[in-house]
């Protein structure tokens, strides 16, 4: 990773921190995405003694915004020659439906639509970069779920886990029609399950959410753990040609049936382009 760029969202905090911290060693210059400034400049602190001298950069944006993903974005873009490896990890879970300004339902927003804002955005920075790599966060949260095209938003049906559900099924379906979308650019897709990681992940989310899942942290994983996948995706040379693949453990596995939709993944594709007013 010596010299390489890499883009990471959702790397203030549990496994984007640590994936972060880990390529920082490595020789990566880390440029992240968060939320909160204040979280960002600790995070940066922290990356510059896992890399010195190595220009870390930390961009501030509310990634649940179309708007906000298409500035940093379009920053990142314009300060950064060239980008290695972009990472989408941010996300989360919400307790109760909630929309965002532009009237899109919170999980959908963050969990999905800045992975496919921000990618697209970025797309070209990566191409002049190739080889180059995209590293998608997804879960096990989506076998069991399946996507209503009439009801992306879960007007009808919301339930949190549901919805979780639901926008992970999204990010393996996204990353199947971008691989494909990218075929002969040198530039891999691939997305993963990191597993069930004791994270800040659920505590903010609300309602009835939070204090289960603050429970079930007892039987997770260590972020250490739950990040070597996102590290293995970003660096190895094992994976330099392998793309639109879901993997478990650092290995290749094979995700739900739905997620295997390539009809699906294309229709995802053309709403998601449609509702951040972008081409298809």
């Amino acid at each position: 990773m010596q010299g390489k760029t890499v883009v990471i969202t959702g790397g203030t905090s549990g496994i984007g921190e640590v994936a972060a911290k880990e390529l920082a060693r490595m020789g990566a210059r880390i440029v992240v995405v968060a939320r909160d400034k204040s979280r960002a400049d600790a995070t940066l602190a922290r990356l510059r003694v896992c890399g010195p001298g190595l220009a870390h950069r930390a961009h501030v944006a509310d990634l649940t915004r179309v708007a906000e993903m298409k500035r940093v974005a379009a920053e990142i873009a314009a300060e950064e020659p060239r980008i290695d490896v972009l990472i989408n990890n941010a996300g989360a879970l919400f307790g109760s439906r909630q929309l965002t300004p532009d009237g899109l339902e919170y999980t959908f927003a963050l969990n999905h639509l800045a992975y496919f804002v921000v990618t697209e955005l970025l797309r070209d920075r990566l191409v002049v970069s190739a080889p180059a790599r995209i590293v998608s966060t997804a879960s096990g949260a989506h076998e069991g779920a399946v996507l209503d095209f009439d009801d992306l938003q879960s007007e009808k049906n919301y339930g949190a886990t549901k919805a979780y559900g639901r926008s992970k099924l999204c990010n393996i379906l996204f990353t199947r029609e971008l691989a494909r979308r990218l075929k002969d650019t040198a530039v891999t897709a691939n997305c993963l399950h990191p597993g069930f990681v004791a994270t800040r992940f659920g505590d903010q989310s609300g309602g009835i959410i939070s204090p289960f899942v603050r429970l079930a942290k007892f039987f997770a994983i260590s972020p250490e753990e739950g990040a070597k996948t996102i590290v293995y995706l970003a660096s190895s040379p094992e994976v330099a040609g392998i793309t639109g693949q879901y993997f478990y453990k650092c290995r290749a596995t094979q995700p739900s049936l739905a997620a295997r939709d390539d009809k699906a993944a294309l229709l995802l594709w053309e709403r998601s382009a449609a509702l951040a007013g972008m081409k298809a």
